[in-house]
């Protein structure tokens, strides 16, 4: 049979993908042979905005508005690097409620990843369900924040709410719904041949490209690569509230599902260590002089790593202000891992890498 060759364009207008990118296939018969993409469909110049329009303490609740996913893990990853640069030392009780909503942010994140795995492997009435069993993380941050998508819960040298006893009660109360759920969600994703089974050995990326190309977060954990911010730094205390590093070898869709469901189970049980654990003490440290000096800061979002650049000359506006994020880092992964895939599988596989073209398109 001769080979045909055919451009198939995959975004940014798609029932698989509604967002500022496009993936351009070229394709011969069934498989895709060369990927193309471009992300310059959309610029809000947050950067720029940042260092003309706003003062360095209004900028934690500028940076939130990057992600509505990630809104803690920006504006906080912001806050610690304004913070290295007047000195602030913070106590263990910020350090607790932050990484609290942190992980609250990983869980509902990945639940809403594999919502759009399930809906692209056909299983809409998943996907409903999972949307909606992701109700019992939002009621959660809601009741610590006062917020459901942008928290502004962070700012320099402080959290803006403690944890009151009632939203202590509820959330143990969710979260053990919610991990029954998972188990189940679990069970699923681990022997269903249509769900997840049948994308064993699709969509795979190497470990030793998971390196080269500059792979982060779940995709490049699903290859058994090492690459973890939390690993590596010592800005939370992660191993005393239970940090379980979790990484799979298959580097295809069915391993990408398994990390993070499997995240989702440590990230739960991180946060009820964190409550039962709560220090005492204060919530606001009072932030004294302007920053001053360059600092960087690195976090682990749930899609990867999130870089921080801050340069500031003690006035109130800074300098520079530069975002890196993990979606925009790892496209060169996402390119190399449709190259040889089938076509039919290419929507599977682009719910697989759970891209974030808002953070992408800042």
């Amino acid at each position: 049979m001769p080979k045909k060759t055919i451009n198939i364009p995959l975004g940014s207008q798609h029932i698989s993908l509604l967002e500022p990118i496009r993936f351009n296939f070229t394709t011969q018969n069934e498989k895709i042979v060369d990927v193309d993409w471009d992300v310059g469909f959309v610029h809000r110049g947050i950067e720029k905005a940042c260092t003309t329009n706003f003062e360095y303490k209004q900028i934690s609740y500028v940076v939130a508005r990057v992600c509505g996913l990630c809104a803690i893990t920006h504006s906080l990853a912001y806050t610690m690097g304004i913070e290295q640069l007047l000195q602030l030392e913070i106590p263990k009780k910020i350090q607790y409620l932050r990484l609290l909503m942190l992980e609250l942010d990983r869980i509902h994140s990945h639940m809403l990843c594999l919502s759009h795995v399930s809906e692209n492997a056909g299983f809409e009435g998943m996907f409903m369900k999972i949307m909606g069993d992701r109700e019992l993380v939002m009621d959660i941050q809601e009741a610590i924040s006062g917020n459901r998508v942008q928290f502004d819960y962070v700012n320099i040298g402080s959290v803006n709410r403690d944890l009151e006893i009632e939203t202590e009660k509820l959330l143990k109360t969710n979260l053990t719904l919610l991990e029954e759920k998972i188990d189940d969600l679990m069970d699923k994703f681990t022997n269903n041949w249509s769900l997840s089974l049948k994308y064993k050995n699709i969509g795979v990326l190497t470990k030793e490209n998971a390196y080269i190309m500059n792979a982060l977060g779940p995709m490049a954990r699903a290859t058994g690569a090492k690459i973890d911010v939390r690993l590596e730094t010592n800005n939370f205390p992660y191993e005393e509230v239970g940090y379980e590093p979790v990484f799979e070898s298959g580097g295809d869709i069915h391993a990408r599902n398994l990390v993070r469901l499997k995240e989702i189970k440590n990230s739960i049980k991180m946060v009820k260590n964190i409550v039962e654990g709560l220090p005492e003490g204060p919530i606001e440290v009072k932030a004294k002089g302007k920053p001053n000096g360059e600092a960087f800061t690195r976090l682990e979002a749930p899609r990867g790593e999130i870089f921080y650049y801050l340069r500031a000359n003690g006035k109130s506006m800074l300098e520079r202000v530069r975002i890196k994020t993990p979606t925009f880092s790892q496209i060169p992964a996402m390119v190399d891992v449709f190259k040889g895939a089938n076509y039919a599988d290419a929507h599977a596989i682009l719910a697989s890498f759970d891209p974030c073209m808002s953070c992408t398109a800042k």
